[in-house]
């Protein structure tokens, strides 16, 4: 996830956002609920910086081994009452 956001300018107009959500969301899926061969190959398509893949992995082992299925399922299901907002 956090190769995603670098880089990423606070100040995106509404096309640009649209063509990042998508991305954005597949890999907060798989940082959440993926596998973590998955997930780490997801942040190197937008990011090859050892130290944020490092990070990433860190970050994706917390995960997995912290959070049980219903804590990913009701991060999950918050997720997806925010993507289906209008505001999203």
């Amino acid at each position: 996830m956090l190769g995603v956001f670098q880089g990423v300018s606070p100040y995106l107009s509404v096309s640009e956002c649209d063509d990042i959500c998508p991305a954005l969301r597949d890999t907060v899926d798989l940082f959440i609920s993926g596998s973590h061969e998955a997930y780490i190959e997801q942040v190197e398509k937008y990011n090859q910086n050892p130290n944020v893949l490092e990070t990433a992995d860190t970050l994706k082992n917390c995960v997995d081994e912290k959070l049980t299925a219903e804590d990913k399922q009701n991060a999950l299901s918050a997720l997806n009452k925010i993507y289906s907002s209008s505001l999203c």
